[in-house]
């Protein structure tokens, strides 16, 4: 019988992991500070990018110093928002949003993945029509669905989408509206396990087999890049 991988090869994997997400957390904070101010009472981008960072135990210390670097009270690097779009096997839709310090090299590491595993990527403007921004609050399995559908209607939210499999719930919102709804539904007393602004698309397409293992390979694999901060698909996996 093999061994698995030791512990200590477990934990550097784990510490890895953590790393990658304090970086992309830490890079949101900035760009949300520079481009909003160093207020998250003023600033709800910067608000929700501090929650994330708090939701992974970053220590208020290290959210601190990232919104100074950002505003100019210490020395800072400026991140540049870059959005790519493009195809992954299956004719499924991808978009990549990027904050990096060197757009030479995101674009080519994109692409790379994009080649790799059997896509393309596209131009500006090919696969976002296929695409809506909206605010999204998540429960798991089990939520009250009474209470929580309750408290979302009384809180001005577009929909409630009850997911009949485990009895998931997402209460779903404009972008405009996402941080009253989710004050609200804080104070009803049924807060989100997950809240935030996001992309869905409007027709998943489904992919099988061998195509659906290339696409998921390739969202992984972009996803893991440093300079990538989110990536968003219009594929329809198989159970």
């Amino acid at each position: 019988m093999g061994r698995g991988p030791s512990i200590e090869a477990r934990k550097n994997a784990v510490d890895a992991r953590r790393g990658k997400i304090f970086t992309k957390v830490i890079r949101e904070i900035s760009v949300a500070a520079r481009a909003g101010g160093g207020d998250p009472a003023g600033n709800p981008r910067l608000r929700s990018a501090i929650d994330k960072g708090l939701a992974v135990n970053m220590t208020k210390d290290v959210i601190e110093r990232a919104i100074k670097k950002a505003t100019g009270e210490l020395e800072g690097i400026e991140y540049e928002e870059i959005r790519y779009e493009g195809y992954a096997a299956g004719g499924v839709a991808v978009i990549v949003d990027c904050l990096t310090d060197n757009k030479v090299r995101t674009v080519a590491d994109v692409r790379h993945a994009f080649g790799k595993h059997g896509g393309n990527l596209g131009t500006d403007g090919s696969v976002a029509f296929m695409f809506r921004k909206l605010g999204v609050l998540s429960y798991g399995a089990g939520a009250d669905e009474d209470a929580i559908t309750n408290a979302a209607i009384e809180a001005g939210a577009d929909d409630v989408v009850v997911y009949p499999e485990d009895g998931a719930i997402d209460v779903l919102t404009a972008p405009e509206s996402f941080d009253a709804v989710k004050a609200a539904m804080d104070a009803a007393g049924v807060p989100p396990e997950l809240a935030e602004v996001t992309l869905r698309a409007d027709n998943d397409t489904a992919v099988q087999g061998e195509t659906a293992e290339q696409v998921q390979k390739l969202l992984d694999w972009l996803a893991d890049l440093d300079d990538v901060q989110a990536v968003y698909s219009n594929a329809e996996m198989p159970d």
